[in-house]
């Protein structure tokens, strides 16, 4: 249970943080490349300016999740919910999108393209 938790500038690399309840947790600049949070429920959780290379978002909840200015390279989001997810300026080249078969062409930024 991490409901409202504060990570700012945490060093979350590899964490395995799959299943975590974490609605409204700030991750602002944290460092979770490799991080795991498969299943983990994130409503309106705030990843601002966090860097995410390889991150598993599978089947997670991201409604209103917040990724402003996020490094998401290569981050997996298959079977996410994803409603009113906030990915203004975020870098989301490379990441697999949420139907598991489509990848974010090269600089797509704010935007799967």
């Amino acid at each position: 249970m991490l409901h409202d938790a504060t990570f700012q500038r945490a060093d979350l690399r590899e964490a395995d943080l799959s299943g975590a309840a974490a609605a409204r947790a700030k991750f602002m600049s944290a460092s979770m490349d490799g991080a795991k949070l498969v299943g983990a429920a994130l409503r309106e959780a705030d990843f601002t300016r966090a860097s995410l290379k390889a991150a598993t978002f599978r089947d997670a909840d991201l409604r209103r999740t917040r990724f402003f200015r996020a490094d998401l390279r290569e981050a997996d989001f298959t079977g996410a919910r994803m409603s009113g997810t906030d990915f203004l300026n975020a870098d989301l080249s490379g990441a697999l999108w949420i139907d598991g078969k489509r990848r974010c062409a090269a600089a797509s930024i704010g935007q799967c393209q």
